[in-house]
Parts: structure tokens; sequence; C-alpha cells
């Protein structure tokens, strides 16, 4: 994947203009709008593979990323390439993206002294920050897949437990051929005999049907538009999974509205984090839950 050269594009706000998160993440999702309307619909595809390779980033950071350096694969900041034994290419520019400053909550010991006390860090905002991707680098070689590898069986029986404790039922049956699942509220049918990969990512899709359509949000939007986020949501499992995505799947989430654009990769990308996180868990933090 490569990042495309639109002339003419949006930019990103200069380092002193910049305002807040807001404004680099409007800027980015401008960016991909324009990019689709110039006819290159493949910058969705890569925006959604980026939210599989990063689970663990916040929407706008991954925005940022897809938007600046599609490709990339494993980032870090300078520091944390030169600890990990690897050097920044000169010349090379930096990704830019947001990170949290958080407090540390301090009291005066009996000495007179500030003496830190265990606490929450409470998030006091943003700063913008420069991360470099590990094809930017050079030294040692090391892993930069994020590809979750969870046994599909294990993996399918965690998302039945996850429709369990969400109060959904999961019934099979022949009479919903030639689809091999469908979502209505509460209830979730499922083609019978399915391979163990194509299961996990029908049960998926159909339970963030049912979780986007239970979810709070501004717009107010159509089933047509909830049934497409599920199929990108689909599509962000597949690649997370390294499994391929089901033929023909229809990723248009853009219509014109680049408000709605914004949120809806922002349901994408809260619904897959969710899905993922629950077939990666271990047994210990199924136990803490």
């Amino acid at each position: 994947m490569q990042t495309h050269s639109i002339h003419n594009a949006p930019s990103f706000p200069q380092n002193n203009r910049i305002r807040s998160v807001r404004q680099m993440i409007r800027a980015g999702v401008q960016l991909l709008a324009h990019d689709i309307e110039a006819g290159h619909p493949e910058v969705l595809a890569e925006c959604l593979q980026a939210m599989a390779r990063f689970p663990s980033l916040s929407f706008g950071n991954v925005v940022l990323i897809a938007t600046q350096r599609p490709s990339s694969t494993r980032v870090c900041g300078w520091r944390g390439w030169q600890e990990l034994g690897r050097s920044v290419k000169p010349g090379e520019k930096g990704i830019m993206i947001f990170a949290p400053i958080l407090s540390v909550t301090r009291s005066i010991d009996s000495q007179g002294g500030p003496e830190a006390v265990p606490s929450e860090p409470q998030l006091l905002g943003f700063r913008p920050v420069r991360v470099w991707d590990a094809e930017q680098t050079y030294g040692p070689p090391i892993g930069t897949c994020s590809t979750i590898n969870p046994d599909l069986a294990d993996a399918f029986k965690k998302l039945l437990a996850l429709a369990a404790s969400q109060a959904i039922r999961i019934e099979y049956s022949d009479r919903i051929a030639p689809a091999k699942g469908t979502s209505f509220r509460g209830l979730i049918r499922l083609l019978p005999d399915l391979e163990a990969k194509e299961a996990v990512l029908v049960l998926a899709r159909e339970l963030a049907v049912q979780m986007l359509y239970e979810s709070e949000r501004r717009s107010f939007v159509m089933r047509d538009v909830l049934l497409r986020e599920a199929r990108a949501v689909a599509f962000v499992i597949a690649h997370a999974l390294g499994l391929e995505p089901e033929p023909g799947a229809d990723l248009q989430l853009y219509q014109g509205d680049v408000l709605l654009l914004a949120e809806s990769l922002a349901m994408v990308k809260h619904t897959s984090a969710v899905l993922l996180g629950t077939m990666s868990a271990s047994e210990e933090q199924e136990g803490d839950n």
C-alpha cells in the first residue's frame, strides 16, 4: 500500500496552528473523503486495515496514521526505536499523532517535601508527537506484524459468550440461505455447518449489527448505514486475524457526508476493538470481568 498523491488535497494544519485533536482528525477525515471523491476508494480499505494493525490506538490516531502513512505496520517515537536497538533513517518524516497528557497527584510528606501518591492519573489533554514506522528505521530485525492469532474455535466460543452476556439469542437455520447470517433485535441466526473462519467473521458481523444498533450516536442513521458499518467491522476483524475478508465486502461508508463518515469510522473502530478484545482475552482477563 502506498500513500496517494492527490493534487490540491487538503493538508494538515501546521504545528503552530494546531488547536485541538479534533482539528487534526477532521483534517484527516476530509483528506479521506477527498481521495475517495478523486477516484481512490481504496483509501477507505487502507484506513480499516490500519484499524486492524493498531487495535489499541485511539480512533483519531488511527486516522492520522492511515492518512499520512497507510502502509505503517508498527510505530514508535524516536526514543522508543532506540530502546529497541533501531534508529530512524536520516531524512525520514515522522507521522504526527497525539499523546495523552496525564496528571500525577502529589502530596506533602512528613519531611515537607512532595510525595507522589498512587492514584488513577487524570487526563489533562493531548500533545502532538512524531512517530516513525518500522520501515523508516534501520537496525536489528524486529517483528512488525500485529496480527492476532487466536484459536478460531475458541474465538467463536468467546463471541457466543459475549452474545449471551448481552441477552442476544443465537439460532441456526438453513432457511436464511443464501445469507450466512441475519440479525434482528436480540436475535442472530446463523447458517449451520459454516467453516470455522466463516463462522467467526459472520458472527462478528452480526454481533456488530446488534452493538451498532444499541449504540448512542449523534446522527440518526438508517439500517443500511448500520449494515455497511457492520461489514466494515468484519473487514477489520478479518485483517486482524489474518483471514481473507468476505468476498465482495461493501465498504462504501462515504456517501458525500464527511461528518457521517467520521462518525461511522469511529463506530467501526470502537466496535471492532471490543470484538477483537473479546476474542483475544485470556482466561485470567475473562475471570476479572
